[in-house]
């Protein structure tokens, strides 16, 4: 009975997450965690209900995972960090002549994907939910150990994990700070800073002349597009009769096996799957769509998978994601807390059921399904198009920018906005410098708050 009763509610932030994520999807650059992760802080902080909030954060994930194919098959151009990696195969397409193609089999793959990664994830976590206790115990080291070793698979290598240690040590400081002289122990202001790090460097970066003669441009940037449109007339296209029976499988298998791992960075589980396939199928033609379709749908089944287990099980935030771009799920003061000392939790692990997560994240899924595949499938050319020539991307910074200043401003006023901007620096000079992606910073972050004072009380 509950569960019909939040139907509607479910529906609804979904429905809004579909509209907002499949717009800004399209958008080129539009880093999943600068995006997600305060727009959904945003919505737990209004007051939702806990199965409206799930189901936003559901069918936004899926909505920007199916829309971000859109620019990066038919422009060449990323639509965040997680399309990066199926560049290689859209533009091998692309100089064929058949992005819509690629375009076609990647959306999909998502779909596919996404239905499947919800009950698998929810399965496992259901296993893994018996040793809560113990992982609760052993969350501080196995922070650092996570921590330490996707720093270590980041580009940055023993660097990443050397530089852990000042950035640790900048977020034990700038908290310290904050309880000392003006009371407040900030967390939301760190999560904004880590998240719109690249964001903000890049807007110090162009206030000074150096920065600004870098960033200028003479000339207008030009793209060029193949376009065949889809000769279907259903408004619904079924993804199983556009992948072929072997990539239908081969999709499904890999949104299965990664949706039930959650210690690794979704960007490399997206690349370890790309390259299992590499060799097969023999036709070149056919292998590069079964790896648009297989590669788009890890994205989904990643995301979905590092978000689903930690939380339904433990209600921790022990993944890469659930440190990134679903931290408010996990960690957003004051209304959802996770006790650094204690290990006790108060968020959606502890206001819903399994059953519910089940039910409402199939909701948030169908839902961006029914909105965004569509639309997709239909309209991709047009759409990609007119973001190109007629949006501002000046106008979507501009905007984040005044949502973030806006969060920190209601979390910490003055202080609050220092430290953005402080984090943000330096995340931003990691990132650019090291390689040192958010997922890393974000890890370290826990490590702060779990890690070192279970060191300390060592002694």
């Amino acid at each position: 009975m509950m569960l019909i009763q939040d139907l509607p509610t479910a529906l609804l932030w979904a429905l809004i997450a579909a509209v907002v994520f499949g717009a800004l999807g399209l958008v080129s650059g539009t880093d999943e965690t600068a995006t997600i992760t305060p727009i959904t802080l945003l919505v737990v902080l209004l007051g939702v209900p806990p199965v409206g909030i799930f189901a936003f954060f559901i069918a936004a994930v899926v909505s920007k995972h199916l829309t971000h194919a859109i620019p990066t098959t038919m422009l060449g151009i990323p639509g965040d960090t997680m399309a990066i990696p199926l560049l290689e195969e859209a533009n091998f397409l692309r100089r064929l002549g058949v992005p819509h193609i690629a375009l076609r089999k990647a959306i999909s793959g998502g779909i596919i994907a996404a239905l499947i990664s919800v009950p698998v994830s929810v399965g496992i976590a259901g296993l893994l939910s018996p040793f809560a206790d113990a992982v609760t115990s052993a969350a501080p080291w196995i922070f650092l150990a996570a921590t330490v070793l996707i720093a270590y698979f980041s580009p940055a290598r023993i660097a990443g994990v050397l530089v852990i240690i000042p950035f640790v040590m900048l977020v034990l400081g700038l908290r310290a700070i904050g309880a000392d002289f003006g009371g407040q122990t900030l967390t939301v202001s760190f999560f904004l800073g880590i998240a719109a790090g690249p964001l903000i460097l890049d807007l110090l970066l162009v206030s000074s002349p150096a920065g600004r003669r870098e960033a200028r441009r003479d000339q207008v940037e030009t793209r060029h597009m193949s376009v065949s449109q889809t000769s279907s007339s259903s408004y619904f296209p079924n993804p199983l009769k556009i992948l072929d029976k072997r990539q239908v499988g081969l999709t499904a298998a890999a949104s299965a096996v990664s949706s039930s791992t959650f210690v690794f960075s979704p960007v490399a589980m997206t690349v370890m799957v790309g390259e299992a396939i590499r060799r097969f199928p023999k036709n070149a033609y056919h292998r590069l769509t079964t790896r648009m379709a297989v590669k788009n749908g890890t994205t989904e089944s990643t995301y979905l998978g590092e978000t689903l287990i930690p939380l339904v099980a433990f209600g921790l935030p022990l993944s890469p994601m659930s440190v990134g771009p679903a931290a408010p799920l996990f960690n957003a003061p004051p209304r959802f807390t996770v006790d650094t000392e204690t290990g006790e939790v108060t968020n959606l692990h502890t206001f819903m059921t399994s059953w519910e997560f089940l039910v409402f994240g199939l909701v948030g899924v169908l839902v961006a399904a029914v909105v965004v595949y569509p639309l997709a499938m239909k309209f991709a050319a047009p759409a990609a198009s007119f973001v190109m020539r007629k949006v501002s991307h000046e106008a979507v910074v501009a905007a984040f920018t005044a949502l973030i200043l806006m969060v920190a401003v209601w979390e910490g006023g003055i202080y609050g906005v220092l430290v953005v901007i402080t984090v943000g620096l330096v995340g931003g000079l990691l990132s650019r410098a090291f390689k040192l992606h958010a997922g890393v910073q974000f890890m370290a972050f826990y490590v702060a708050l779990l890690t070192v004072p279970a060191i300390f009380a060592l002694f």
